[in-house]
């Protein structure tokens, strides 16, 4: 049964701290970074006005808020925090550690450039290079979907089947700072759908003393990774049950993607987190004018949801793929490598075509979609793609 409704105007970095404060994690540790800053320092507020229970860790770098994160979900807490850009990619080595001890940590990313040149706004670079960190990886679109991805984030996070942490990204200043209305859920509500967390081991049960961190040489390591890399790949039905249950309460239902008007598409543009919905009205007028175009937007990159992907875009003719950073001296963005090599052994593929877009927070408009659009259906008549392809940048 969907809960009740109430309404509220609130940015994006306010909602995700007003998630945070609904879940009222045991420990909160960050250094707060732009974008990303109000998160915390909202957060702070309800700390300060005793609005929750958390322990709030203020440190001197990212490093070391990601450090004290694992050490407090090593002792059994319920952990969240928040970072973005540089600060992300500070923590890149304890990523990997939160990942492989297997601590369902929760952070919310408001995705930003990586410098140099320095730049403040938002871009996926940060978020794609902690790809192969062993996180779960979920994109929102807007500052609702900032909301909802959080409450899941913490319950597919700490399922007994998953054990592993999420990260919840945004666009930086982008969705970060854009105030929308939202659907809110009372704070019993929230509490009931994340349940009481109930760690499978903790460091402070002196009863039953565990190891952390040890040494696993050419007999273990491998076999540790592999377990790791096994474990993230089954979590995919869990993000999607979580979904499921979400939407029963809520109304609001969450798959690994979503299509939009791709039925009898030939034309299909994939894209992740905000430029979704410029898309989508991109969409809208050009099938008023009978053109088959179509919009899958990804919401979760880890795990890679290779099999939907495939079902969503294997009937399509041209398929054009958007990515918000850039791997340099290749032929595309991460999203584009991930899709074309999951079409390799498919006999039936549609023609892709590459294209980085938005960094450093740089506009996407209406007009550059509906261009896209028009070179796919250009590419469509020549059959073969373009090489990748840069949108709005002087050249």
């Amino acid at each position: 049964m969907k809960t009740q409704i109430k309404r509220i105007a609130i940015e994006g970095n306010e909602a995700a701290a007003l998630a945070f404060k609904q879940v009222n994690p045991d420990v909160v540790a960050a250094y707060p970074i732009t974008p990303s800053t109000e998160v915390v320092q909202k957060f702070s507020e309800y700390v300060a006005n005793g609005e929750v229970d958390t322990e709030f860790v203020p440190v001197e770098s990212e490093h070391s808020a990601m450090s004290a994160c694992i050490g407090a979900a090593a002792a059994g807490a319920r952990v969240m925090t928040a970072t973005a850009s540089q600060g992300l990619a500070l923590m890149w080595e304890m990523l990997y550690i939160a990942s492989a001890l297997r601590l369902p940590i929760v952070m919310s990313v408001s995705n930003r450039a990586l410098s140099a040149p320095i730049n403040i706004h938002g871009d996926h670079s940060d978020a794609m290079g902690a790809r192969d960190s062993g996180w779960i990886q979920i994109f929102s679109e807007n500052v609702q979907e900032i909301y909802d991805n959080i409450f899941q984030a913490v319950k597919i996070a700490e399922h007994p089947d998953v054990r592993l942490p999420v990260m919840v990204g945004y666009d930086g200043f982008i969705t970060s700072h854009s105030e929308e209305m939202i659907e809110i859920l009372e704070d019993d509500v929230v509490r009931n759908f994340i349940g009481k967390y109930k760690p499978k081991y903790t460091l402070l049960d002196v009863d039953n003393p565990i190891a952390v961190g040890p040494l696993a040489l050419t007999d273990s390591y491998f076999e540790f990774k592999v377990a790791q890399a096994y474990a993230l790949e089954n979590s995919l039905p869990i993000i999607k049950q979580v979904g499921k249950e979400y939407g029963d309460l809520t109304g609001r239902y969450y798959d690994v993607i979503e299509r939009y008007r791709t039925e009898g598409a030939e034309y299909i543009i994939v894209a992740m987190s905000s430029t979704v919905g410029t898309a989508r009205e991109v969409v809208d007028t050009l099938r008023e004018k009978g053109l088959p175009v179509g919009l899958l937007k990804i919401r979760v990159f880890r795990p890679f949801p290779t099999e939907d992907i495939i079902n969503a875009l294997k009937d399509a003719k041209v398929i054009g793929i958007l990515d918000r950073s850039m791997v340099p001296g290749s032929f595309g963005g991460p999203l584009y490598h991930e899709i074309t090599s999951a079409f390799y052994h498919y006999e039936k593929r549609p023609i892709a075509q590459a294209y980085v877009y938005g960094l450093g927070g740089r506009d996407i408009t209406t007009q550059h979609i509906e261009k896209v659009f028009e070179e796919l259906i250009d590419i469509g008549k020549k059959g073969k793609p373009n090489p990748l392809t840069y949108i709005g940048v002087r050249e």
